[in-house]
C-alpha cells in the first residue's frame, strides 16, 4: 500500500495545504487543498474519496475536482463514500446551486458525475485487496475515522477528533495496526480550546494511545500553521518516547 501526503496542515500558507491523502493511486482520504496539487492525468485515476467529516478544510476541493474531471466522469462518475450527517451537509451547505452547482444531477440525474455513497461507522467496503472501514471518533459533527486494511497492512486515519473509546476499541481488536496519521490540532497552552473545538492536544493524545495495545508509526497531523514544531515537540515530550513519531509534510511518501 503507498501513501502520499497531499495535505496534511491545520490551515493554509505558503507549502501548506489541508487534509487530503492519496491510497495508491485511486484512493483519497479528505479532500483539502491538497488535491490541488495532483496533476490533471492523476486525478483522473481517483475513483473513490472517502470523506471523514463535514468540515471546510476536509471536502472544499470535492466541487472543483469533480468540475476538473466532468469530461472524464461521463464515463464513471467519481463515488464519494461519507456518513449520512456529512452527505446531507454537503448537499444542503455545499452542491444547493447557490454555492455550487448540484452534481449529483448533472449532466442529468440518471447519470451523474458524482455520486455519494452512504457509508458509517461499522460500515466496511472491499476494493480488490483493500478493505476499508469506518469507525466513530468524536468531533464537534458526525466523524469517522477510516481504516484501510491488506492482507499485509493495516492503515489508519483519525479525520479530526477529540479524546474517545470508539476508536481505540476498535483498532485493539484488529491484528495490527502498522501506520496511523492521528490529528493534533493545538499546543498544550490551548487545551481548553481543544476541548471546545474537540481536537486533539499532546497530553490528551498522549493519554488516549495508553489505550492502544499496537505499536504502530505515527504520523502527526493538522498542526496550526507557524506551530508546528512547538506543537510535534510537545507531542514528542508528551510520549517520552513511549512511540514512534513522525510530523508529516505535504508530498510526503509512504510504502507500507
Amino acid at each position: 500500500m503507498k501513501l502520499r501526503v497531499l495535505g496534511c496542515s491545520g490551515g493554509i500558507a505558503k507549502n501548506l495545504r489541508t487534509s487530503s491523502y492519496l491510497i495508491d493511486d485511486d484512493i483519497l482520504l479528505d479532500a483539502g487543498t491538497g488535491v490541488g496539487d495532483l496533476t490533471i492525468e492523476e486525478m483522473r485515476k481517483i475513483t473513490h474519496v472517502f470523506i471523514s467529516h463535514s468540515h471546510m478544510d476536509h471536502v472544499l476541493s470535492i466541487p472543483l475536482l469533480v468540475d476538473t474531471l466532468f469530461p472524464h466522469l461521463l464515463k464513471q462518475p467519481l463515488l464519494v463514500h461519507a456518513r449520512a450527517e456529512t452527505i446531507k451537509a454537503l448537499k444542503q451547505h455545499m452542491f444547493n446551486w447557490a454555492l455550487w452547482p448540484d452534481f449529483t444531477e448533472l449532466p442529468d440525474k440518471t447519470s451523474p458525475v458524482l455520486k455519494f455513497v452512504e457509508m458509517n461507522p461499522g460500515d466496511e467496503l472491499v476494493l480488490g485487496e483493500r478493505r476499508v472501514e469506518m469507525v466513530e471518533v468524536n468531533h464537534t459533527v458526525p466523524a469517522s475515522a477510516i481504516i484501510i486494511e491488506t492482507p499485509q497492512v493495516c492503515f489508519v486515519y483519525s479525520g479530526d477528533t477529540f479524546t474517545n473509546d470508539s476508536l481505540w476499541n476498535r483498532l485493539n481488536e484488529l491484528k495490527s495496526v502498522d501506520f496511523m496519521i492521528m490529528e493534533v490540532a493545538f499546543g498544550e497552552q490551548e487545551i481548553e480550546l481543544a476541548r471546545l473545538a474537540k481536537h486533539y492536544c499532546p497530553s490528551l493524545l498522549a493519554e488516549d494511545l495508553q489505550k492502544l495495545r499496537h505499536q504502530p508509526r505515527i504520523g502527526i497531523s493538522h498542526l496550526k500553521p507557524g506551530a508546528e514544531k512547538e506543537i510535534y515537540q510537545q507531542c514528542c515530550d508528551a510520549l517520552e518516547g513511549q512511540r514512534t513519531l513522525c510530523r508529516l509534510a505535504s508530498d510526503d511518501h509512504f510504502e507500507m
